[in-house]
């Protein structure tokens, strides 16, 4: 029995490291991810951007967010790690931009999770069909490949 126990150990302790590894790549920031987007009920939306918050306000939710004025008014759109990074390409006050994303109602506020942004005719994708963000590394291969996520 003592035998039998000793040869299995490493396949046991093999398993347990490989459940350990599982759990440390969950995202840290999974309190962030939005486990109800639904990619069906995504929209575009154009407008004009009226201001840029790369440090949330109190209420909202981490990141970066965009004030943007459209048809039907104005939208906190949630950008995520968007301008945080020192390559993203900036987006100012006064700019056209199209958003493509999914309306929530996150903390009590509606709140437009952005996957998408179109910008100066390039497409830039922040998350993934899931609303989960794509990391910066991600984003940079896809760019150097000429995809959009």
């Amino acid at each position: 029995m003592r035998r039998s126990l000793n040869k299995s150990t490493p396949l046991i302790a093999g398993l347990l490291a490989g459940l350990l590894f599982a759990i440390m790549a969950v995202p840290l920031n999974a309190a962030d991810t939005h486990p109800y987007y639904d990619v069906k009920q995504e929209v575009t939306l154009t407008g004009t951007v009226s201001s840029v918050l790369h440090k949330p306000a109190p209420g909202m939710i981490f990141g970066s967010h965009l004030m943007v004025d459209t048809l039907t008014g104005k939208i906190d759109a949630s950008m995520g790690r968007w301008g945080l990074d020192k390559d993203s390409p900036s987006i100012t006050p006064g700019q056209q931009i199209e958003l493509t994303g999914v309306m929530k109602t996150i903390n009590q506020r509606e709140v437009f999770v952005v996957r998408s942004v179109k910008t100066n005719g390039k497409v830039y994708t922040l998350r993934n069909e899931h609303g989960i963000e794509l990391s910066h590394q991600a984003r940079e291969r896809a760019a150097q490949k000429g995809e959009t996520l």
